[in-house]
């Protein structure tokens, strides 16, 4: 059969195990629709590469188009290993890759990396029953059975998985071709020994062929998108690591609540139901008796309930009662909305109370803490549950039936003549529906890709000139977050992609889904900023396009490992494809440069004190980029202390704002925290000694049964942090004789900490500069600041920078 005359340049890459392949080819589809596609290899550099992936990848890709005689204008699409492997070394790729593609505004295809291992064994002329155990570490390998013949590599198995390399020796030493199995894959380095003890490496493939190559990916994607055009779909925004589990974090919390697995684990790789910030589930404490007891007036009142007083919730909670007892509360940025209670009898665990806000209702919140109440009755023991309801609530009879309960008895005038109790009992689980339903198609998924090319007006393209749009990325922790700013400092775009609801609910971020979730959305951000850039410009046409940035700035550091890689290699992927000089930028100097958003005429010398979730420190800037640190926490930053205390009062995540609504109302002077480090020259802070007496402080309460007054709480710990940063700001400003001031970082969207160093300092002849309040959390724009600073004086960076997750300013 003929093949299609048309042939496409693909560069294919992938960093998921020890092995940099990368190759540039030309593809000429298949005419058959079950056909392979063909496969002319023009250059590769496959190298070993240990922990090096994000500072080689993009310059070997530059190699090989070089050998090749292209360039990236050249390409038609790029291919990419989607693992599984290590998952900083997928993350480098599929990151690299997507900046790639989004970059050169042209397709992005995946391939199964355990598949370009059988491909490349099948190569090498490797024939028969293959093994393909990739190392997964921590123990575990990702094995792969696969039949290769003169065809090509056939699948044995359905989807990729995880297990301990010792149930992947077991299970291949049971398989009847046992004998003749033939092992590859870089597992091998680290568990060969097991599966050698097991007689299963007699006819293991040699050792230079354990791992994927270029041409690997690119046979393995030949064989299942043969006849595939390659300049058509592909949207780089839709490519994802194939994962194998949940990050540990949602692994534990999916188990504690006995649900199921989670519906889009293959897609994303995070627990989506899992987040809602709606949704934050925690035990009662004695801290919430008041809050829990107005709860039930506002629930009952009227409907012949006597409500629960706060005496009665503190009973229930004391130590030594007669039965166990399990309470959860739910709650919303602090406030209390949700109860469920219930005391252990005999096996049984008899529901005692429900109560969900009405403004909150039927979002299975009434549900989910049930589910926790019967969680912890079945670790002590019980088999069923029962509960009674009024006859006559037959929404709450509705949710009670659908979690399984089932009528068992009445009781005459139990809330009153005339109106009934039906009692209700069901075995132990709870019925737990799971939404297995598939979501609806992203926006990303329904767009033509690759974009039309825009065809400009003389004016459109004399705006873009006198722009010079410089983009930035800032992906250092929790946030997704992309700007474009014009040379003249007029910011055209600012988006943000928020994960705050996927770490609230274990009270601070968790850096594997921190990363994951970048990945996942770091493509639609920049979508939606080139879109708002485009608009701002007026820009009828279309968007703004990628060739169309002067330059691409990115956070380099300090931040978490996992999520500063996803931006870097995004950025350098998106750069060069782009063909836009490469800039890096310090996270610091950033929340430094907001101050600009504000007053864009502050000039150094001048005193700056950052304070957000990982940094507390007092900086004399002496000019820009010239600063000397005077002082910095020896232990907690001030985010960091908000955030811990919120969370042992139970109020959620993040505490920042949480605490600082409940300090409105509160008196400062309630309760006497300590400050420590208060001595005349010395600029370092210390906040665990505080934060230790805020614990003990709630302990002794508890102990003698006092309800918690969180506003009082809350006012007097603010008190504290602010009083040492006020006072230290104050003695930096005299002894350097500065007469600016400004602050930055999460901690300085704190209305109160605005306000009081505005009005003590002002009165000292201080200008006090305070940074927009979108722009104190992490945020892009002050990333796109520094970059456009940096543009305008040409300080660009190659593209073998990695991420440095312990930068200093």
């Amino acid at each position: 059969m003929e093949l299609n005359c048309d042939r496409y340049l693909v560069v294919a890459c992938d960093t998921s195990t020890d092995m940099l392949a990368c190759a540039v080819a030309w593809w000429t589809p298949a005419a058959g629709a079950h056909e392979h596609a063909r496969i002319e290899v023009l250059a590769s550099a496959d190298h070993l590469c240990r922990r090096h992936a994000n500072v080689e990848l993009v310059n070997s890709v530059k190699t090989v188009l070089e050998d090749a005689g292209k360039t990236m204008d050249d390409v038609d699409a790029v291919l990419v290993g989607r693992g599984p492997g290590s998952f900083t070394g997928v993350r480098i790729g599929i990151s690299t890759a997507k900046g790639l593609a989004r970059g050169a505004n042209i397709p992005l295809h995946g391939v199964s990396t355990l598949d370009a291992t059988a491909w490349r064994a099948w190569a090498a002329g490797v024939r028969g029953s293959v093994g393909v155990a990739a190392d997964a570490m921590r123990g575990e390998v990702y094995p792969a059975l696969y039949r290769l013949d003169d065809e090509g590599a056939h699948r044995q198995f359905e989807r990729e998985r995880v297990v301990k390399a010792q149930v992947a020796v077991e299970e291949w030493s049971a398989l009847p071709q046992a004998g003749e199995l033939q092992l590859t894959g870089d597992g091998l380095v680290r568990y060969g020994a097991r599966f050698e003890a097991a007689g299963l490496t007699a006819h293991a493939v040699s050792r230079e062929q354990w791992w994927p190559t270029g041409e690997g990916l690119l046979l393995a994607a030949a064989a299942t998108m043969g006849s595939v055009p390659l300049d058509r779909d592909g949207d780089p925004a839709l490519v994802l690591p194939i994962y194998t589990r949940l990050s540990d974090a949602e692994e534990n919390e999916r188990r504690r609540l006995g649900l199921a697995e989670s519906a889009h684990v293959d897609t994303t790789g995070v627990a989506d139901e899992l987040a809602g910030r709606h949704l934050q589930l925690r035990p009662m404490g004695a801290a919430d008796a008041e809050a829990a007891s107005d709860l039930e007036v506002r629930c009952f009142a009227g409907a012949g309930h006597t409500p629960w007083t706060p005496t009665m919730f503190l009973e229930e909670l004391a130590e030594g009662v007669a039965a166990p007892r399990s309470w959860w509360v739910a709650h919303d940025d602090g406030e209390l909305i949700g109860i469920a209670g219930g005391m252990v009898v005999d096996c049984d665990v008899q529901i005692l109370d429900v109560a969900v806000d009405a403004s909150y209702r039927r979002q299975g919140i009434a549900r989910k803490l049930l589910a926790h109440v019967s969680y912890d009755a079945q670790m002590l023991g019980c088999k069923t549950a029962s509960l009674e309801v009024e006859a006559d609530n037959a929404a709450a009879r509705a949710l009670y039936e659908a979690l399984g309960f089932a009528e068992t008895g009445v009781r005459r005038g139990y809330y009153g003549a005339g109106r009934d109790a039906i009692v209700m009992s069901t075995t132990l689980p709870l019925v737990l529906p799971v939404d297995a339903a598939s979501p609806e198609p992203t926006a990303a998924a329904k767009r033509v890709w690759p974009a039309p090319v825009p065809e400009r007006t003389e004016a459109e393209r004399a705006a873009i000139a006198r722009a010079q749009p410089v983009l930035a990325i800032e992906s250092s922790c929790d946030e997704t977050a992309v700007a474009i700013i014009a040379a003249d400092g007029t910011m055209l775009a600012n988006q943000v992609s928020t994960q705050i609801d996927f770490h609230a609910r274990f009270g601070g971020v968790v850096p594997e889904i921190a990363s994951r979730k970048h990945v996942e959305v770091i493509v639609g951000v920049v979508d939606a900023a080139l879109e708002e850039a485009a608009a701002s410009l007026e820009l009828a046409s279309g968007p703004l396009m990628p060739r169309e940035l002067a330059a691409v700035g990115v956070t380099q550091g300090p931040g978490l490992v996992g999520a500063l890689v996803v931006g870097v290699a995004f950025a350098k992927g998106f750069a060069f494809a782009a063909g836009a000089p490469l800039i890096c930028v310090n996270h610091l100097e950033g929340h430094l440069y907001a101050n600009l958003l504000t007053t864009p005429d502050l000039k150094p010398p001048f005193i700056f004190t950052l304070v957000s979730g990982g940094h507390t420190m007092l900086v004399h800037v002496r000019a820009w980029g010239d600063y000397e640190v005077l002082g910095e926490t020896l232990d907690d930053a001030v985010g960091e202390a908000f955030d811990k205390v919120a969370k042992a009062l139970g109020l959620g995540y993040p505490g920042g704002p949480i605490i600082s609504r409940l300090a409105e109302t509160g008196n400062p002077h309630a309760i006497e925290f300590p400050r420590a480090l208060n001595r005349k020259g010395d600029y370092r802070f210390s906040l665990s000694g505080l934060k230790t007496a805020v614990m003990l402080y709630i302990e002794q309460e508890n102990k003698a049964g006092r309800p918690l007054h969180l506003p009082d709480l809350a006012a007097s710990f603010e008190a504290a942090v602010f009083d040492v940063q006020y006072k230290k700001a104050k003695a930096a400003l005299h002894a350097t004789g500065a007469k600016e001031y400004c602050i930055g970082g999460g901690v300085a969207a704190n209305p109160h900490l605005r306000e009081m160093m505005i009005r003590k300092l002002s009165r000292q002849g201080i200008r006090v500069t305070v940074p927009p309040q979108g722009a104190c959390t992490d945020n892009a724009a002050m990333i796109a600041v520094v970059a456009r600073e940096k543009y305008l004086r040409g300080e660009f960076s190659g593209f073998d920078i990695d991420a440095d997750p312990n930068m200093t300013l």
